[in-house]
C-alpha cells in the first residue's frame, strides 16, 4: 500500500510507465491506483495505490528487484511515498448476519 503526493505529474508519468515491468514480473494486481476517496480519520497523501501480489514474497522480491530500482529512479524528486508491503490475511471475515 502507497500513500503518494505527486509533486511532479508529468515527470511521474515516466515512474508509471517503468514501474509495470516490475508489477507484471512479480504478479502484481492494481486493487485502488488514486481515483475517489474519502478519509474519514486521520491524515494520508493524496494518493492511494493498493496492489496485490500471489505471496508476501512476492511483493518483497518485487521491491527489491533490479526493474522496480530503475523505476524508482525516475519516481525520485517527482513525488512524496509512505509505502507498506504488508502480508496477506487469511482469517476470519465479518459475516452478513
Amino acid at each position: 500500500m502507497a500513500s503518494v503526493d505527486v509533486t511532479d505529474p508529468e515527470g511521474y508519468k515516466a515512474y508509471i510507465a517503468e514501474n509495470a515491468n516490475a508489477f507484471r514480473k512479480y504478479g502484481g494486481h492494481f486493487l485502488a491506483r488514486g481515483g475517489q476517496r474519502e478519509t474519514p480519520e486521520g491524515k494520508l497523501r493524496s494518493r492511494i495505490v493498493v496492489i496485490e501480489f500471489p505471496t508476501y514474497s512476492a511483493a518483497l522480491e518485487c521491491y527489491h528487484s533490479p526493474e522496480y530500482a530503475k523505476a524508482m529512479a525516475l519516481r525520485q524528486g517527482r513525488s512524496v511515498m509512505d509505502l507498506a508491503i504488508i502480508d496477506g490475511y487469511d482469517g476470519p471475515q465479518p459475516s452478513d448476519s
